[in-house]
């Protein structure tokens, strides 16, 4: 209203009066409209999106650890501070009724409860688990070969973040060289985040995800848990993380893979049933 190339001018002082500001602020901002602390949030708020954009379970505390490893300076304070008014929160710290919604699907369902194939890397399924120990939670994300039910990769981390997920799939990807294999999970955040996602594209994979509420879409990977639980988690208190991730590592490489029979496989255990495969196909 009071611009100098106003069509109708109104005067500075009778626009401040009608906008309950004061002339002197005015004059302030005209001279500078944008203070350097106010540029300086702008930037720190479009990095904080960029990194919660990555992965929706980050709250501010690991919002601010993650701009920190990026060379950004700023106080948790000041990242709580900017997160409150940006609306940036955790995907885990809201509370939900039971009716709550999960997060909207990033790959169309391509299993749909087929939990067969017929070749090995054809169809691999991924979920996350957690158990306590002293020192607080452990989490494993494992993904598991639908042809022999083979673990061929995971990660075990104390945040139940993107990046877990990432590592378990980057693991499989390494030691068994996929090509257009089929990655299924449910709709968690962490495999839905944009780090998941680009893993996924950048080495010719195929996104799937299960439907709202079906448990039974990845019924196969619950069934490993399950084993994991009798097997290993219950069996004793853990005092530490580091106690319990050696005994996971332990069970899934020494016993799961190589010792355990499956009757599925003809009561052949995973390693078995895909070394038959092997000769089988190179002869």
């Amino acid at each position: 209203m009071a611009a100098g190339g106003a069509p109708i001018r109104v005067p500075v002082a009778v626009a401040c009066r009608v906008l309950g500001l004061s002339t002197q602020g005015y004059y302030k901002w005209l001279t500078n409209p944008v203070s350097q602390r106010d540029w300086d949030d702008a930037h720190l708020i479009n990095a904080a999106l960029e990194v919660h954009g990555d992965d929706p379970g980050y709250g501010y505390r690991f919002i601010a650890d993650e701009l920190a490893e990026q060379g950004i300076v700023a106080s948790e304070n000041r990242v709580w501070r900017l997160c409150s008014m940006q609306q940036i929160f955790s995907l885990h710290s809201k509370k939900r009724g039971r009716n709550r919604k999960a997060g909207p699907p990033v790959h169309d369902d391509l299993v749909e409860r087929d939990f067969t194939a017929g070749s090995p890397n054809a169809k691999w399924l991924t979920d996350i688990t957690e158990h306590p120990t002293g020192e607080g939670k452990l989490y494993l994300c494992a993904i598991k070969d639908l042809y022999s039910g083979r673990i061929v990769g995971y990660s075990i981390d104390s945040r139940m973040k993107a990046s877990l997920a990432v590592a378990a799939l980057r693991n499989a990807i390494a030691l068994r060289s996929p090509a257009g294999t089929i990655i299924h999970s449910d709709r968690g955040s962490q495999f839905r985040s944009k780090k998941f996602i680009r893993t996924i594209k950048n080495n010719q994979l195929a996104g799937s995800m299960g439907r709202v509420g079906a448990c039974g879409d990845n019924a196969a990977m619950e069934s490993f848990f399950s084993l994991l639980q009798k097997n290993v988690l219950d069996t004793q208190r853990w005092e530490t993380r580091d106690e319990l991730r050696l005994a996971i590592v332990t069970w899934v490489e020494t016993k799961y893979n190589r010792r355990r029979r499956q009757r599925g496989l003809g009561k052949l255990t995973p390693v078995e049933f895909e070394t038959i495969y092997a000769a089988a196909n190179a002869a």
